[in-house]
């Protein structure tokens, strides 16, 4: 996700965060995870992944690779390293 300069610092990109959060939720996901800057997405709960046993398949800072629980526990059992959609080779 990304806001154009101009228009940051106004909300949006919080509003689009939290908007399709609830889309996730809609659609019964239990785990959401992002690549993303370290100090904007712990405003919305999420936690290094590292801290639960959750590895990127590429080499990256731990702190921008970020896991947060849709469901309480759904993390419980869950480790190791994530496997992306055929959709993302490559780019």
């Amino acid at each position: 996700m990304a806001i154009i300069p101009e228009h940051q610092r106004r909300g949006i990109g919080s509003a689009l965060v939290r908007e399709g959060l609830d889309v996730c939720r809609r659609l019964g996901h239990s785990v959401v995870i992002v690549l993303g800057h370290a100090e904007y997405y712990p405003r919305f709960g999420f936690r290094p992944a590292g801290r639960f046993g959750i590895r990127p398949p590429f080499e990256v800072p731990n702190e921008v690779f970020m896991v947060l629980e849709l469901r309480d526990g759904a993390l419980a059992r869950v480790s190791g390293v994530v496997r992306y959609s055929d959709a993302f080779d490559g780019i």
